[in-house]
């Protein structure tokens, strides 16, 4: 039955796709760039409009647009417009079965405007299909509360459908899934390990991104590997007019930038550095925590019609460390890191095809090094080389079609002990070779549809090659009048690569990778998406979904594991649903937003269900910001969440236990309690709220340029508990009231 409808799908997707080359006879389309006057930079999702038809869409991460079927043989008036920049008008002559090409560049708007040009959303295609996507603007996510410095995880909290574990945490959960469950891409190559200091801030920094894009569900057929979500990360290209940098400190960490131009192209660098524990203290109970980390990543760009006409070719890497090293012999101490590096070839050909070939490697490994302590050993390791290719090709009707294929050869190493002493040494090196295709049927005004599927020739697991399964998707968007869009999604995800979660655990150091084993059928998730978008009132966005989640043979520890021939992992299952509403308003010098989630999740392991430790039943949402002129800006955040779950306490007990295994003397000791818990996550903590507040002010001094920033986190001081102490029966809280300041300093 489904390879019939895979056959189907694609017998359909090639009757349209050489039907569309009837529609080429009295239309022409207009192609090129949006990008920065002042630095070449691309600016992504810019606004690109013919006035003359009303008739636009917007900018690709590349900057690249596209405009199809438009009347030939007539000049139209073109509109520009990208956020933070002044609009620009020109004209275009469209010719009659040719691409014309027009490249644009738009002049920032000055510091001391009284206010910054903004047109309202990016534009959007009438039939265009984003389910569950949410494009993340830097420099919107600047100007919001942040905790002692911006940080794009801990900003996704701010999107309906994102759960966290609390205001100490920069780890995400979307739609009921669970953190192991998000792909994180940097230009494209998975980040493994994204988080700093024990997952409280990201390991990216947002000096450097240009673009981001974030799935809750229902991500295309190109992305694949995890089950839950998708954040693609692009960073900046340098700039290629002049030499510039910045540099920049908080209270806990120093960070630099520097770009400029090379012969045919540009580079950037950027780098920080922590240099100070004491913030840590406020997000770790007032314990003292030696965490020292830092991050670099370069891009280098190039750009010649000579030798590559309409193409680029960038290099690419990201590095970061972390260390917790505390100099006792008798605490243990941590080391994790990634490094990245990749290469990247992007071609725009004189048909309307596209193409995109990379090859990256990423590399984790984190390690635990138990000295005289009590804590288990550790040390994980995962080797990724991947090989990419994707092609897209637009036909005159506005219909698309894009394939493609990946080659991943992995290598993972794993030796760790378990809750009961058994030692675990696992070591995979496996291949996963898969091939995507789909069609996006554009043609029809209000009515929009992209089906296609994947197709995994290989499993990563040792002795499984030569299995296959498909990973079938469908999204469609229908405005049935114009103020109102319907949009479903459907979908099937495979996941090979896992991590060892401990649930219990109040704050994750690192999570072990580890393969699937072939004894397990890889965990997978069926998504199930609906969603109505509507803008009745000007500058007024209503945006409604509901989604079902159901997840398949998800891994887990064996907690049952007794003897060296039982199985470490056994398979559970899970599900989830609810509903997210979000509304907005924007018009300067305002930005208004609020968003109201309802959902559910649940696990069932050993036929027993359980609520996860990050299912929330009720949250709330609301961001404030006005631009005051003159550089000035502020903003508040409230944020509202019902109690998470826990494992209650049901009493201690004195424990009796065998001292001497060689006399096998009884020993009752009566100083030392033992927990007895009820069964797992049953309980419910307190609700939990908070208010943030950030004023910033931007000044240009000569060529210098400042930014300052003031904030606070819990402006009325809220006490949030976190969890309590089982040990002492303490209670700990979240963030109490904490002031920060930013300063950064740009050339």
């Amino acid at each position: 039955m489904k390879k019939n409808l895979i056959i189907t799908l694609i017998t359909i997707s090639f009757f349209y796709f050489f039907n569309s080359q009837l529609y080429s006879q009295e239309i022409g389309t207009l192609r090129g760039t949006v990008v920065d006057s002042t630095s070449r930079e691309a600016l992504p999702f810019a606004n690109v409009l013919i006035k003359e038809l009303n008739k636009g869409t917007a900018t690709d991460s590349k900057g690249l647009y596209t405009i199809t079927s438009i009347p030939a043989n007539k000049t139209y008036t073109i509109i520009v417009s990208y956020v933070g920049y002044q609009s620009k008008s020109l004209t275009a002559f469209v010719s009659r079965d040719k691409i014309t090409e027009l490249n644009i560049k738009l002049s920032p708007t000055g510091f001391e405007m009284q206010t910054i040009e903004k047109t309202g959303e990016r534009i959007k295609l009438e039939n265009e299909i984003d389910v569950s996507l949410k494009l993340i603007n830097i420099k919107e996510i600047e100007t919001l509360p942040k905790g002692v410095e911006t940080d794009i995880f801990r900003s996704l909290q701010y999107i309906a459908g994102v759960q966290s574990s609390g205001d100490v945490s920069a780890r995400y959960f979307v739609r009921g899934g669970s953190s192991n469950q998000n792909l994180v891409l940097i230009n494209d190559a998975p980040i493994y390990s994204p988080f700093h200091s024990l997952g409280l801030f990201g390991v990216v920094d947002p000096e450097m991104i240009k673009s981001a894009e974030f799935y809750k569900g229902g991500f295309p057929t190109e992305y694949s590997g995890r089950i839950s979500s998708v954040l693609r990360l692009i960073t900046k290209d340098g700039n290629r007019n002049d030499y510039s940098g910045s540099a920049s400190a908080s209270f806990l960490a120093g960070k630099f930038m520097l770009q400029g131009p090379i012969p045919d192209g540009s580079f950037i660098i950027t780098g920080r550095k922590s240099y100070s524990n004491e913030i840590l203290k406020k997000f770790l109970n007032n314990k003292h925590t030696p965490i020292n980390f830092y991050d670099l990543s370069f891009k280098v760009n190039f750009l010649n019609d000579k030798i590559f006409k309409n193409a680029n070719f960038i290099a690419h890497g990201f590095f970061s460390k972390d260390i917790l090293n505390y100099d006792n012999p008798f605490k243990e101490d941590f080391w994790w890191g990634n490094k990245i590096w990749g290469i990247k070839y992007y071609q725009v050909t004189d048909s309307p095809l596209y193409y995109e070939i990379s090859f990256y490697h990423s590399n984790f490994r984190g390690k635990v090094e138990p000295n005289y302590s009590n804590k288990r050993i550790q040390d994980n390791e995962i080797k990724d080389y991947t090989f990419d290719a994707n092609f897209n090709y637009l036909s005159d009707s506005k219909d698309e079609f894009a394939a493609g294929f990946k080659i991943t050869e992995l290598y993972s190493t794993l030796y760790l002990e378990d809750n009961r002493g058994f030692l675990t040494d696992i070591k995979t090196q496996g291949s996963n070779i898969s091939l995507f295709a789909k069609y996006k049927l554009m043609r029809f005004g209000n009515f929009g549809i992209e089906f296609g599927s994947r197709l995994n020739l290989t499993r990563l697991a040792a002795g499984t090659s030569g299995e296959y399964f498909f990973e079938p998707r469908v999204n469609l968007t229908y405005r049935f009048i114009p103020e109102v869009a319907l949009k479903l999604a459907w979908g099937v995800y495979n996941q090979e690569l896992i991590t060892l979660s401990d649930e219990d655990e109040i704050l994750t150091v690192f999570e072990p990778w580890v393969v699937t084993p072939n004894y397990l059928n890889p965990p997978q998730a069926i998504h199930y998406i609906a969603g109505i978008e509507s803008n009745f009132l000007q500058n007024f966005f209503l945006n409604v979904e509901a989604y079902y989640k159901h997840i398949n043979n998800f891994s887990a520890v064996n907690e049952r594991k007794f003897f060296p021939t039982d199985k470490d992992l056994i398979a559970g299952m899970g599900y989830s649903y609810g509903i997210e509403t979000s509304i907005s308003f924007q018009k300067e010098p305002i930005n208004i937003t609020t968003s109201y989630t309802l959902s559910w999740a649940y696990k069932k392991i050993y036929e027993r269900i359980y609520y996860p430790r990050y299912d929330s039943r009720h949250n709330i949402n609301f961001s404030f910001e006005f631009n005051l002129g003159a550089g000035w800006k502020t903003s508040i955040a409230w944020f509202y969440n019902s109690g998470y779950p826990f494992t209650q306490i049901l009493g201690y007990y004195d424990k009796l236990y065998f001292q001497d295994p060689l006399t096998q003397n009884l020993i009752f000791d009566p100083y030392i309690p033992y927990i007895s818990l009820a069964d797992k996550n049953l309980g419910r903590l307190p609700d939990y709220h908070r208010l943030d507040f950030s004023l910033s002010k931007k000044i240009q001094i000569g060529i210098l340029k400042f930014f300052l920033d003031f904030n606070i986190i819990n402006l009325y001081d809220r006490a949030n508990i976190f969890y309590y102490d089982r040990k002492t029966g303490e209670r700990i809280n979240m963030l109490p009231f904490l002031p920060s300041a930013n300063i950064k300093i740009e050339i």
